[in-house]
């Protein structure tokens, strides 16, 4: 089996990890900058690299229909979005989170408009965080390829049945060109199996999505959330079969920089990676300095962030997101520590919201100002990262 080298941007990524999962039904409508990822896939369609059925739909609301219905006929199911398109499939993101269909689908981040903005921002994805979605947030491209693969895994495995979001940045990761190792086809498929479900069987009929009593409804309820507790366990499970297939694994928390890191800082997307190189800056001047990169957002890892975390004093959340002028990540982030043992200070600032460039050196300046509260007992409130 062999892996070839490419350059590929995050989009085209995307588009080979459909490729390679042998997505069967795409269902997707152009938004920037998403735009290129569904272009290269009716590329490869057209080409005949790819056997899949290509659905032209008018827009996103019915993206995400087709797409569950796919499902449900026993198709694999592959779109893509941003924004405002994101936005508007929100009713039927929970027709395929609550109806329990292994549906992938790339977010490519975009702020909300208004005012339009075309640039990163997750508050387009983190706002479907309750939709019954499993999401992970990528830093690179290989990883976006990677994640769809191992996506559909996790998804389709009988014990989990759930659709997967993979996001990253736009713009900073979906038009960013890097190198990146396609794997050989005959090695993805001993990975991934064939998708497979009983839920149109005319030997066995059933209603799907029909009406239940309150009794009935909370039971449906009760099963989602017992299954949501397994899925950390599987996509462990599923990581580690990825590692020893194709040299190459992700944990849900990555972490970087010190062992026992005094200060963390927790971040997730594209600024994780200008965050690293702040981090090894800021050691080498003396700071004990960790960086916590959250991977998987739902179900939010946190015993794995609070095990991170052991040894911190302080922690610094970057928000690419915004929520009543408070940050999603943080509130997580916050929550996850509540009757742990270790009660590090909390820092939140606001960073990159509508694509604003993240630099090392403001990452750098910001841990250098907040020396001083971090030894002391004074607590911030939530900042911007840059002043202005």
């Amino acid at each position: 089996m062999t892996t070839t080298l490419e350059v590929l941007t995050g989009n085209g990524a995307a588009a080979y990890g459909a490729k390679l999962s042998r997505a069967e039904v795409i269902a997707a409508y152009p938004i920037t900058p998403q735009t290129a990822l569904v272009e290269k896939i009716q590329e490869l369609i057209n080409l005949g690299q790819m056997n899949a059925e290509y659905i032209n739909v008018e827009s996103e609301h019915s993206a995400m229909a087709a797409c569950v219905g796919a499902s449900i006929g026993g198709a694999r199911a592959f779109t893509a979005t941003s924004a405002q398109g994101l936005l508007l499939m929100h009713e039927m993101l929970f027709w395929a989170g609550y109806g329990r269909l292994p549906i992938v689908m790339a977010v490519v981040t975009r702020g909300i408009a208004p005012p339009w903005n075309m640039w990163s921002d997750h508050t387009d994805a983190l706002a479907q965080r309750d939709t019954g979605w499993i999401q992970i947030f990528c830093h690179n491209n290989q990883e976006i390829l990677d994640s769809i693969i191992q996506a559909y895994r996790v998804g389709e495995d009988k014990r989990v049945m759930l659709p997967v979001m993979i996001c990253y940045d736009g713009f900073e990761i979906s038009h960013t060109s890097e190198n990146l190792l396609i794997p050989d086809q005959a090695l993805v498929d001993s990975f991934l199996p064939t998708y497979e479900n009983d839920l149109v069987n005319p030997s066995s009929p059933k209603l799907l999505g029909n009406g239940a009593l309150p009794d009935d409804a909370a039971v449906f309820r009760r099963i989602l959330k017992d299954v949501t507790g397994t899925i950390p366990s599987i996509m462990e499970e599923v990581n580690a079969k990825f590692e020893r297939d194709f040299g190459r694994g992700y944990e849900p928390v990555e972490t970087y920089g010190m062992l026992n890191p005094e200060i963390v800082i927790v971040a997730m997307g594209s600024v994780a990676s200008t965050t690293k190189a702040a981090t090894d800056l800021l050691n080498k001047e003396g700071f004990s300095m960790g960086l916590a990169r959250i991977r998987v957002f739902r179900p939010f890892p946190a015993e794995i962030l609070r095990n991170c975390c052991e040894s911190a004093r302080a922690i610094i959340v970057l928000d690419r997101d915004m929520s009543f002028g408070k940050g999603i990540l943080s509130t997580e982030a916050r929550s996850a520590f509540q009757g742990a043992k270790n009660q590090p200070k909390f820092f939140e600032f606001l960073a990159g919201l509508g694509g604003e460039t993240v630099r090392c050196s403001d990452i750098v300046n910001m841990v250098k100002r907040l020396a001083p509260t971090i030894q002391s007992t004074e607590q911030k409130e939530v900042e911007w990262l840059r002043a202005r």
